[in-house]
């Protein structure tokens, strides 16, 4: 997956920022705010790296001769390892990988198998993310958080190598 925060756009902000020389210290609250090049640059495009481990079950619900048709579903949760690329004030750019939360997801599909070995598999996943723990700068107090839902479509073509 990947994550890129539009530049320009107006968002909400609350906290402080101080020492950074520049036109943004100040005390925030739930004001709105223009996230112009100079103030942030935040995305998640060399991988938002969801390291995620699911339990499946396949029940049969159609066979004629080698064509099988499976309903599958399952849970997953993981680890989220983001190489997050920033660029937050008067800071030089952040990009290295770090643990900076977690993710849930469901998934429902149907497997078709045919010829015993070879199947097409079509999925719909959803899920949630969190990650209260994001790096934003070289220093450790740099952090920020972000939870979003995300749904994605898949699509498997495969071989099963054991019978």
């Amino acid at each position: 997956m990947k994550y890129v925060v539009q530049t320009d756009q107006v968002v909400k902000i609350s906290g402080r920022i101080d020492g950074s020389q520049s036109v943004y210290d100040g005390y925030y609250s739930n004001e709105d705010i223009r996230l112009t090049k100079d103030f942030l640059q935040f995305e998640h495009t060399d991988g938002l790296n969801f390291l995620n481990f699911e339990l499946r079950r396949f029940d049969e619900i159609y066979r004629i001769h080698s064509l099988i048709i499976n309903l599958t579903e399952g849970v997953g949760a993981g680890i989220l390892f983001p190489r997050t690329n920033t660029t937050l004030l008067n800071n030089p750019r952040y990009d290295e990988f770090h643990l900076a939360g977690y993710g849930l997801s469901a998934v429902i599909g149907l497997n078709v198998k045919f010829y015993k070995y070879f199947f097409v598999q079509s999925e719909f996943k959803e899920g949630f993310i969190n990650m209260p723990d994001i790096r934003t700068t070289q220093s450790s107090t740099g952090k920020a958080s972000q939870y979003f839902f995300f749904s994605q479509l898949n699509l498997v073509f495969g071989a099963n190598i054991a019978p």
